[in-house]
């Protein structure tokens, strides 16, 4: 990896990273260093101003994109891509539909992979906000019954365009499953988590905090489930090797820790 680009981004990133707090997150001054300068499995392997994808696993891509938060700037946004046998699973869109076209173009053109799916995590913008692009390439797109519920509640245009299910789906691509998967309140009444078995990465959303972070937007939260919904997260998931945020770089269990100290 040549560091003149990497150079830039963390250039471009220091101003981002100086936002004391949003309504979604507190920018750390550590995320540009840590996303993008090679740490422990983690790879660049695309980069534009508009979405910067990283390597974390054989089969499992963390992509960033940027929230416009108004006068807070271009705020960070984590998803998650998953692609086995020329297949893949994205769990939330870039932030706009410009991202989106650069992480559906990425899996199609470099990946020569289909995506078979998108899973928004939650109702909030920085899920769905790119939904409008992975619409026109026809791409199915799940959601659970909750965050449907709740986008048609805020008169929301993507809400019809969801397949719906309750508390599980489990999504094969190739030989291997991709699950995503509601265990409580938290962040949102509807907040979901992507799990991939195989090499045991979970993407948390904004249920999980980078370490670090404050408690960031609570205006749709249950602080008081949060921490429970997150210790049966990790019962459920104990042999979890890495964790992805929903903003903020990735680690390993111990960001479910900070979150289950940050709300307890």
């Amino acid at each position: 990896m040549h560091l003149g680009p990497i150079l830039i981004m963390v250039s471009l990133f220091s101003v981002t990273a100086g936002i004391k707090e949003n309504k979604e997150h507190k920018v750390s001054s550590s995320w540009s260093a840590d996303i993008l300068i090679n740490r422990n499995t983690q790879d660049t392997v695309f980069q534009t101003e508009k979405l910067v994808i990283v390597r974390l696993s054989p089969h499992v891509y963390q992509h960033i994109s940027f929230l416009n938060a108004g006068s807070y700037g271009r705020v960070p946004s984590n998803g998650t891509l998953i692609v086995n046998e020329k297949q893949a699973v994205i769990f939330d869109t870039p932030a706009d539909d410009e991202g989106s076209v650069e992480l559906i173009n990425f899996v199609s053109e470099k990946l020569k992979s289909k995506i078979i799916a998108v899973i928004p995590t939650h109702f909030h913008e920085d899920c769905i906000g790119g939904m409008s692009s992975f619409n026109k390439h026809e791409i199915p797109a799940y959601a659970s019954n909750r965050t449907i519920t709740l986008l048609k509640n805020k008169g929301n245009k993507y809400a019809s365009t969801l397949h719906g299910f309750e508390d599980q789906l489990i999504l094969k691509i190739g030989e291997k499953e991709v699950i995503a998967d509601y265990a409580g309140e938290g962040h949102t009444k509807d907040n979901i988590i992507g799990y991939f078995p195989s090499e045991k990465v979970m993407f948390g959303g904004c249920l999980i905090k980078e370490l670090g972070a404050d408690k960031g937007n609570l205006e749709d939260a249950n602080t008081g489930a949060w921490p429970l919904t997150v210790t049966e997260l990790k019962k459920k998931y104990s042999k979890t090797k890495i964790v992805i945020p929903g903003h903020g770089a990735a680690g390993g269990m111990d960001l479910l820790d900070y979150t289950i100290q940050l709300f307890n």
